[in-house]
């Protein structure tokens, strides 16, 4: 469902004869090149002091990825917190003997509105799992769990202070203005697009030249009301009809409420 085909990948290069780089693994302490098949992997319980587990230590732990879904338990969507999501799957039956199965599992939770949570070995790797309607199929997602996200709690709450009434008036019109439906198309990566166009240059032989930064504010103080009336700068039919709205939204609450006739 979610793929990394379009990401921009490099390797390191000599320029001088053009040769990819290769790295060596080499023992920290002696300098040497040791063989990679008499390596182990070590857990770090002190400076310079690990635990070390071989290929066979791993085996007895190791699971065996399959194609079956443990569900464990049905949930409304909504109990489940946004920073637990992390990636989506389609999920489709395998066969004609799965099809029937997941037609009706699909349908009970379509009419009950749940989530299914559950458990899928991937890559020899356990994960927690929600399932859920998409259109004619499920969508599977993976879980991250509790040990993985921080709550804020953790962090902290950051101390607000009461907003400024003018510049939170600014700050709702640029809402309304700014405001409409999400289209995915429209997000692209930029940090991908520009090594593309880069690249692109650099294989017709134009030189690249680097833009110049902008300059930095030497007071470094920042006025967010006039940060926030620049962001309102523009003409156009929409701004027009926020205005409008914005104006009207003010007079309709500075009028007294009118009592209904008993």
């Amino acid at each position: 469902m979610t793929t990394e085909a379009e990401t921009v990948r490099f390797n390191l290069v000599n320029p001088k004869t053009n040769n990819r780089i290769r790295m060596k693994t080499v023992d920290a302490g002696t300098g040497e090149e040791p063989s990679r098949g008499d390596l182990v992997r070590g857990f770090a319980v002190a400076e310079d002091e690990y635990v070390l587990l071989d290929a066979e230590d791993f085996e007895c732990v190791k699971l065996e990825s399959t194609r079956i879904v443990d569900i464990e338990k049905f949930v409304p969507r909504e109990t489940i917190d946004h920073l637990y999501w992390d990636t989506p799957y389609h999920l489709v039956p395998s066969g004609k003997a799965g099809i029937e199965a997941f037609a009706v599992i699909r349908e009970a939770m379509k009419r009950k509105g749940l989530v299914a949570i559950g458990r899928l070995v991937m890559s020899t790797r356990e994960r927690v799992c929600a399932i859920e309607i998409e259109e004619d199929g499920l969508v599977l997602t993976t879980l991250r769990t509790a040990g993985g996200v921080r709550t804020l709690d953790e962090i902290g709450h950051p101390d607000l202070p009461k907003p400024n009434a003018q510049m939170l008036d600014i700050a709702e019109k640029i809402v309304a203005q700014q405001s409409d439906d999400f289209d995915p198309a429209e997000f692209t990566d930029r940090y991908e697009d520009a090594p593309r166009a880069l690249i692109e240059e650099k294989k017709r032989g134009k030189p690249v030249k680097s833009k110049p930064a902008p300059a930095a504010d030497e007071s470094g103080v920042v006025d967010l009301m006039a940060a926030l009336k620049k962001s309102l700068q523009g003409d156009g039919p929409e701004r027009k009809r926020t205005e409008r709205y914005a104006a009207a939204t003010t007079a309709n609450k500075k009028k007294p409420a009118r009592r209904k006739a008993a």
